[in-house]
């Protein structure tokens, strides 16, 4: 089954005792590509670094909203020409946890959309507690590629994300007992969702509380499959169709080129 890793953190300092033996046996088990996700300036170069690394793992530039008082726009400027560079995140609103002002947050993912936008490039959204400010901001800035990634809205929100054109990402919370998210994913159609781990966060079921890794991608295929009542084939392949085309991964990853964005 060939596998598309969309939202992983591998260059985080938990996979600082096994990280290569960990990629090799990720690649070994099917997974085809992985998008690392950086989410501040460190992650920003440490992410890009792993890229360089392993010509199928892709990086990202962006300030989550966690990190927002630190937002560096020339950075992203920046990051955002490197060809192993695919998206704009993660970036978006985070009302849970307030680790950042509300103002700066929506500042700062509204100038980081911005620049999605002129730099040709699909947006990682981090939304929590915080869907219409997320839909908004989008909306205002004229994003026509974003996929909210571990998509925790409701029904209602899911169809306003669909009928804007966006996708959905989601993660090992689906097989949570406690999940909600049954009704929305019998009602995505096939091509406008993915599937991702958020490794080293939220391991899917039966691995609670242990360290989430790639390697679990599998299982969240297959609930979906269970509930849509397909097989996990038909969704590995729906997703991985869906990755590929939209972070526009190269037909040679070695030598990742990109039309129409900014130089």
């Amino acid at each position: 089954m060939k596998l598309f890793e969309t939202h992983a953190h591998l260059d985080l300092p938990d996979y600082d005792s096994d990280r290569e033996s960990l990629i090799n046996k990720c690649f070994k088990s099917g997974i085809e590509y992985i998008i690392n996700i950086s989410f501040n300036k460190e992650t920003a170069m440490s992410s890009l670094a792993l890229a360089h690394k392993y010509p199928h793992i892709f990086s990202t530039v962006g300030f989550h909203p966690h990190e927002a008082t630190e937002f560096d726009a020339e950075l992203v400027k920046k990051l955002a020409r490197e060809k192993k560079v695919v998206a704009i995140g993660e970036i978006g609103l985070d009302f849970f946890r307030n680790l950042s002002p509300y103002p700066v947050q929506r500042e700062v993912f509204a100038n980081q959309a911005h620049l999605a936008v002129e730099y040709d490039l699909p947006v990682v959204v981090h939304d929590r507690q915080a869907h219409q400010e997320c839909y908004n901001i989008l909306k205002q800035e004229n994003v026509k590629e974003a996929v909210f990634h571990c998509f925790s809205g409701d029904i209602v929100f899911a169809q306003q994300v669909l009928d804007a054109g966006w996708m959905m990402s989601f993660t090992g919370s689906i097989t949570y007992r406690n999940s909600h998210l049954d009704d929305v994913v019998r009602l995505v159609p096939m091509d406008r969702f993915m599937i991702e781990t958020d490794c080293p966060y939220l391991p899917p079921h039966p691995y609670r509380g242990q360290r989430n890794s790639p390697l679990h991608l599998h299982l969240i295929a297959e609930k979906i499959a269970e509930i849509k009542g397909i097989t996990p084939k038909e969704v590995a392949e729906a997703t991985f169709n869906n990755a590929y085309s939209f972070f526009r991964i190269p037909a040679d990853p070695v030598k990742p080129l990109k039309s129409g964005r900014k130089k």
